[in-house]
């Protein structure tokens, strides 16, 4: 996981286990001078308040769709991420001589990063099945598909902690790297599930575009994808590489900027739902309820019919 650390990238590069995952290879005279964890302490106080803003309206204002249960779980693990970023960055500007917030932290941060590219993944994957197989969808798919996914992507990875943490701190670092490995391999399994189903969901968008506007919750998913590769993949590409001991010459700038795309992945999610939901003439004077409602009545829409329309908007709960 990246970190500000002083360490030179040989000595890191010796090291297996939990230690070795993502520390960011800077000299001690670049990390004092840089100003990188201000922004990404001011970023992640910051997506703090936005994605706790998200989790509050979703569990207690809205009524619930398969969607907002993917949106909900989204909130939550770009919260925790940012809960870890932070616990960093004051470790950073306030060193602990008693804990070592790197062992504890580092694989936390990388199981909160895995849960939000897992819940991508499935909405991508679950929107593109929705325009590939319309029937299946609207006939044959479970209600309760949503919550299951959500619900079997938390147990993976809290149960891939618990593996991490008795194989890396109580048995044998060198399993601990095979279980990072194996890990790194699966985030980039992930990538390229994402990457198709994105594409394919992006050629049905441009399809249909040319008779009619795409809804709103297409172009806010091809948005947050579009929005994880450009900040977020960096630090997976990260992780591949330190777990499978690579290098390359520009490396260096991917330490640095890491830890700030990887904290503005985890925050700027909100805004997205808030500029695709809003209207244009009423846009910064619309709640963010109102927005995630309108967003969120677009999947009854497309999942029951054009009928669906007539009923008007989702339901606000008391």
């Amino acid at each position: 996981m990246a970190q500000f650390s002083t360490e030179s990238p040989q000595d890191q590069g010796s090291d297996h286990g939990i230690e070795a995952i993502g520390t960011v290879n800077v000299t001690k005279e670049s990390t004092q001078s840089s100003a990188i964890p201000y922004f990404v302490l001011v970023i992640s106080l910051a997506g703090l308040v936005s994605n706790g803003l998200v989790v509050w309206i979703l569990s207690f204002c809205i009524k619930k769709n398969p969607f907002s249960v993917y949106i909900l779980n989204l909130a939550w693990a770009d919260f925790l991420h940012l809960v870890c970023w932070t616990l960093i960055t004051i470790n950073f500007f306030f060193p602990s001589p008693l804990v070592s917030i790197r062992e504890v932290i580092t694989p936390v941060t990388v199981i909160f990063y895995s849960v939000g590219l897992s819940l991508l993944v499935a909405i991508s994957t679950e929107r593109c099945l929705s325009v590939l197989f319309p029937i299946w969808y609207q006939c044959l798919r479970p209600r309760s598909t949503s919550a299951l996914v959500c619900a079997l992507v938390w147990l993976l990875f809290v149960l891939l902690l618990a593996v991490l943490g008795l194989t890396c701190v109580y048995l044998v670092h060198s399993f601990c790297y095979g279980v990072l490995v194996t890990s790194s391999m699966w985030i980039l399994l992930l990538i390229a599930l994402m990457s198709v189903s994105s594409l394919a969901l992006l050629l049905s968008v441009q399809c249909n575009s040319q008779r009619r506007q795409p809804p709103r919750l297409y172009v806010l998913i091809l948005l947050t994808v579009l929005l994880f590769f450009l900040c977020g993949l960096p630090f997976g590409i990260l992780l591949l590489m330190q777990n499978l001991k690579l290098d390359f010459p520009s490396m260096m700038y991917l330490f640095d900027l890491s830890p700030l795309l990887s904290t503005l992945n985890s925050s700027i999610n909100p805004l997205i739902y808030f500029f695709v939901g809003s209207s244009r003439q009423k846009r910064l004077r619309e709640s963010l309820i109102l927005v995630l409602q309108r967003v969120l009545g677009e999947e009854a829409e497309l999942e029951h019919g054009p009928k669906t329309a007539s009923i008007g908007p989702m339901e606000i709960t008391p």
